[in-house]
């Protein structure tokens, strides 16, 4: 985890009580983080409600782009398991009218994407 597999491009989960203050103003009153994972700057964070894509941006990250994508946008999900001698899994996720996934993350073997899987599974299909 830390630096070296964010550089790698695999995502860290996060814990969801050092998010608490940053995203207090934007979660509506029932909802609650689940699951949040970064990569870098950016990060994925799964709630009850929503997905929320965090783009941090400029050379400082100052300025933060929020994207919500409500579970009901989500048309379909893969999770692709490591193989032998990989450690790697990867997660993939298309909305409603597209071809191709339109988010695609890794996550290292440490940091079990079965739990992001299962968030999405709960939510999704409803």
């Amino acid at each position: 985890m830390g630096l070296l597999s964010g550089m790698m491009g695999h995502a860290s989960e996060v814990s969801i009580e050092k998010l608490a203050k940053e995203f207090q103003p934007i979660l509506i009153d029932d909802e609650r983080i689940e699951r949040a994972y970064k990569l870098i700057r950016d990060m994925l964070v799964f709630t009850n409600k929503r997905l929320i894509l965090v783009n941090k941006q400029g050379l400082t990250g100052s300025k933060t782009d929020y994207q919500s994508i409500p579970y009901g946008s989500i048309k379909m999900f893969s999770k692709e398991s490591a193989g032998i001698g990989d450690l790697d899994a990867e997660l993939k996720i298309w909305l409603t009218g597209e071809v191709e996934p339109t988010i695609k993350q890794d996550f290292r073997k440490g940091d079990n994407i079965n739990e992001a899987y299962r968030v999405l599974s709960r939510y999704v299909l409803k």
